[in-house]
This record gives C-alpha cells, sequence and structure tokens, in this order.
C-alpha cells in the first residue's frame, strides 16, 4: 500500500470555521438592578448541542447556552443566549466515533469560544465578571446515551395497545 493511501484511510479531524450563530443580551430591570448592594444572583446554565451533515464528512455543530442571572427568585439580572457554532471535517470514522465527535468533542471546541463571548456580554453589560465553570461534555454526552438506550428499552418493553 502507498502513502497516499494509507493516508487516505486514516481517521482525520480538523476544524474548518469557529463562528458565532446568534448572540443575544437581555437586561430588563437596568438600571434600578445596579443599586441593589447585595449581589448574590442566582445563575442557571442551560446547555444543548446540534449537529447536522453539510456534505460528505462534513458537519456543522452547533453549542447552544443560556446563562440566566436572576436575584430574588425572581428579577432577571441578565440573560445571555449564544450559539456558537463550527464546522468541522470528520474522514474516516466509524459512525460510533463520528456520534462521539459530534456530541462530546466538538462542544469542548466550541465551549472555551462561548465562554469568552458570555464573559464580554456580560462585563459590557455593566455585571461583575461572569466565569462559566469548565463543562464536562463526556459525561454529559455518556448521561444523553445511556437515556437513550434506557427509553429505547422501555418503548421497547411496552406491551402493544389492541
Amino acid at each position: 500500500m502507498t502513502e497516499a493511501n494509507e493516508s487516505n484511510t486514516q481517521p482525520n479531524f480538523s476544524i474548518q470555521k469557529i463562528f458565532v450563530k446568534d448572540v443575544s443580551f437581555e437586561s430588563p430591570n437596568t438600571p434600578e438592578i445596579f443599586l441593589d448592594q447585595d449581589w448574590q444572583p442566582d445563575v442557571n446554565l442551560n446547555l444543548q448541542t446540534q449537529s447536522r451533515q453539510l456534505a460528505e464528512d462534513i458537519y456543522e455543530v452547533v453549542l447552544h447556552i443560556t446563562v440566566t442571572a436572576k436575584l430574588d427568585d425572581e428579577k432577571i439580572a441578565y440573560l445571555v443566549e449564544v450559539q456558537q457554532a463550527g464546522i468541522f471535517n470528520v474522514t474516516n470514522f466509524s459512525d460510533e466515533d463520528v456520534t462521539y465527535m459530534l456530541g462530546s468533542y466538538t462542544p469542548n471546541v466550541l465551549f472555551p469560544f462561548a465562554r469568552e463571548v458570555i464573559a464580554d456580554l456580560v462585563s459590557k453589560g455593566g455585571f461583575p465578571q461572569m466565569l462559566v465553570a469548565p463543562v464536562n461534555f463526556d459525561a454529559l454526552f455518556q448521561k444523553q446515551i445511556q437515556e437513550q438506550q434506557s427509553n429505547t428499552a422501555e418503548s421497547e418493553a411496552e406491551p402493544e395497545q389492541a
């Protein structure tokens, strides 16, 4: 086998492009919220990923992150929504490995970019720095796979309705 043929069968992962697909910052209770001397917000972080195939071996992955900071469990200080996206080349991987790459590896690549956007928007909104804690996408991916397997097993075990 020639070197060219060997390189054509080796797994290859590459980043084609990283970009912000959508971004939103809302601070509905300013400027009054800045008068609150006790800045102890309740911060809620919501993560979702989505992927789709654009062409052979080319995928778009979008990491959706929503951060909501509330005071007194009702007054929204700020709401940040970021859709951080990337286009990735995933070549010569098994279907199982492609699923892992899209569900865990690529969100790990996108997350630092999204975290930077969030920190920048919150600071520009006049609020104390917001540092989003690291996320274990491997654990989230494994949990999602287990839930899917559990749901499949449950649906197969249910008796058919007459």
